[in-house]
């Protein structure tokens, strides 16, 4: 069962019950190249992924001009000022919005931020874009489609001092959004194909897988790790 039609709007019920895949890659992986992100969002199409999930200006355009998928923009800016990490300001939001990503997303959570959220979804609307709130608890998803929000995301779950902190996915996130009808997508650790499954099971409008699928990197050393453990 996922979330209900009247909850998602435009280019979300395109996405209703399929995969986004993040093409992202972390500070000093060699794949951390536009034209990379463009093949990685290109392979990610080939196997049948509904939207791209993407991550500065220049990957932005860069995927854009290889792929009429929907794409969900975000930036990641550290600031002196706020803990607040993704898409902080509604100028970088607007910007994303303007390179051609049809859905932005923010971090909702509620802690100190440079701006309100609610101004910041005010202006990616105007912009012509909609927005995913970033979230950690079920109190941050409430608010967050109280200012405005077309769909929030599990994605910092566990990445806030007081949310839940696990290894796995946040299936209990999972569980009171769907409970109160909040619209959702699936984000944060999900590691497999019957994740991402269980995922809609839980409600999910739609599900985001990136380490699994376009960190190799990432995913290499779980293997490492495994191994070590039986060493």
């Amino acid at each position: 069962m996922i979330s209900s039609d009247r909850l998602l709007p435009g280019v979300l019920q395109a996405l209703r019950g399929e995969l986004v895949v993040s093409c992202q890659a972390n500070p000093g992986s060699p794949l951390r190249r536009p034209e990379i992100m463009a093949a990685m969002a290109q392979a990610a199409e080939l196997g049948g992924a509904a939207g791209i999930r993407l991550q500065g200006f220049d990957d932005a355009a860069a995927i854009r001009a290889v792929t009429a998928l929907p794409l969900i923009g975000l930036t990641k800016t550290d600031r002196p000022d706020t803990d607040i990490y993704i898409t902080p300001t509604s100028a970088e939001a607007v910007r994303l919005a303007d390179l051609g990503c049809e859905i932005v997303a923010i971090d909702a959570t509620l802690r100190p931020r440079p701006e309100p959220f609610a101004q910041m979804v005010a202006r990616v609307h105007a912009a012509g874009a909609l927005v995913m709130a970033d979230i950690s608890t079920f109190a941050e998803a409430q608010q967050a489609m109280q200012d405005g929000a077309d769909i929030v995301s599990t994605t910092l779950s566990g990445y806030t001092p007081y949310s839940r902190q696990q290894e796995g996915p946040d299936w209990e996130l999972m569980r009171e959004l769907h409970a109160q009808q909040l619209p959702f997508s699936a984000e944060g650790r999900l590691s497999s194909p019957d994740d991402a499954a269980k995922a809609l099971a839980h409600g999910a409008a739609f599900v985001v897988i990136g380490s699994a699928i376009t960190r190799p990197d990432v995913v290499t050393g779980w293997y490492v790790n495994a191994l070590k453990k039986e060493s």
